[in-house]
């Protein structure tokens, strides 16, 4: 999948801007992550064109210029833009405190009103302020994680229940393998889509994170190292797929919605894949909650991608119209209902729960769900993140991890 754009070239900002202040009529620039597939009807494009086109029917006088980006280009694309000054209005995607601490971004309060402000998820909300304490950006979108197990695979391997512990995932996995038809006891993508997320689900089930309660990192805390010390034993003793530290998360969540992977990671997202391959019946797989090295994480991982505007452009009270008309109920309940996440709006979060009760387990996690970082250099490390988590398992895990706190702590935004 490739880079999808709409429009104007990015050149066009500073002619926007001299045109507002004519003639009145402004074009914003929006780059948006796509969570669906380029050139397909499911593209994140022809989600954000609509909102885009319903806006300027009732806004004449703007028009909101739609790129969208894959999430495998994102990185590579959107550090391009920004090294090269062409700064959109909007971005849908990175978390705002690396950009508000180099001086880029609007406070939330300039380009949202209070009503709608009000409305956000505060678990998610308040990861949203910079160092100063201002909010700078806005979830967009969020999930929950939870684990997955195959029904039927368990039946098959005479597994009675699914897994509490690190000990049961460990055994569990061992009768998967053991019924030698090639299933994969449970599915590990460290690769670099979103090993980030795999990462965190294990090391919060030891104890461990990123950081620690006043934000310092602790990447390469004992906790952590017994954690990956732990994934490379599951891995030796054939409990995963061959080779995790390459593999994508998508992989492993088609690999599962075919049918051949005992275990695996995910959120209400894997669902469109298992109603795609339609090789498993909403029977024949169940979730509970991830298990953790002694029980069931009772502090799940939440992620939520984010909304920032830049004020390059002077173009604030425009930007304020937008997102007040984009995080409308019926907007938020689509993008869900597209892409199986979860809503960052505290009402269409319950009208989501009220009709879909698959999603109001996830929904329901939210409250006590624990998020990433909110370091302004985030984005570097986590950019550093998706390259090199994967040794953890293929190298020395405390080598790995003191190196990785090495940068985290030099690294900045």
């Amino acid at each position: 999948m490739a880079l999808t754009a709409c429009g104007s070239s990015s050149s066009s900002s500073s002619t926007d801007k001299a045109s507002g202040g004519a003639g009145g009529a402004v074009t914003l620039k929006l780059v948006a992550a796509d969570y669906g597939t380029a050139g397909t009807a499911n593209s994140s494009q022809s989600y954000w064109q609509g909102i885009a086109d319903a806006f300027h029917k009732a806004n004449p006088t703007i028009t909101v210029d739609v790129q969208t980006i894959d999430w495998n280009d994102w990185t590579t694309k959107t550090t391009t833009m920004l090294q090269n000054k062409q700064y959109p209005d909007i971005m849908e995607g990175d978390a705002p405190q690396s950009f508000a601490a180099d001086g880029l971004l609007y406070p939330l309060s300039d380009v949202m009103s209070a009503s709608t402000i009000g409305n956000l998820i505060p678990s998610f909300a308040k990861q949203e302020n910079g160092t100063d304490g201002v909010a700078y950006g806005a979830p967009f979108t969020t999930s929950t994680r939870a684990l997955f197990y195959n029904k039927k695979i368990f039946t098959e391997a005479g597994i009675a229940s699914p897994p509490q512990t690190w000990a049961d995932i460990q055994t569990d996995a061992a009768k998967i393998k053991a019924l030698g038809k090639g299933y994969i006891g449970y599915g590990l993508p460290l690769g670099s889509e979103e090993p980030q997320g795999e990462s965190y689900m294990w090391m919060l089930g030891n104890g461990g994170g990123y950081v620690d309660g006043s934000g310092n990192y602790t990447l390469n805390s004992a906790a952590n190292v017994g954690t990956f010390t732990f994934l490379k034993g599951l891995i030796a003793a054939g409990a995963t797929e061959p080779s995790p530290a390459t593999t994508n998360r998508q992989q492993m969540w088609d690999a599962f919605s075919s049918g051949q992977v005992g275990m695996v990671g995910g959120s209400g997202a894997l669902l469109p894949d298992i109603q795609k391959n339609a090789k498993l019946t909403a029977s024949d797989y169940a979730t509970v909650a991830m298990p953790g090295k002694s029980g069931p994480l009772t502090t799940p991982l939440g992620v939520h991608d984010d909304i920032t505007a830049f004020k390059a452009n002077n173009h604030a009270a425009q930007i304020k119209k937008f997102l007040d008309f984009a995080y409308s109920d019926q907007y938020q309940q689509q993008f869900s209902k597209e892409y199986d996440l979860l809503p960052a709006t505290t009402s269409a979060s319950k009208a989501l729960a009220a009709a879909d009760p698959v999603q109001a387990a996830f929904i329901n996690n939210i409250a006590t769900s624990v998020g990433y970082p909110t370091n302004a250099n985030w984005n570097t490390v986590l950019a550093k993140l998706k390259t090199t988590l994967g040794t953890t398992v293929t190298g020395n895990p405390s080598s790995v991890l003191g190196s990785l706190q090495s940068f985290a702590k030099s690294a900045t935004s």
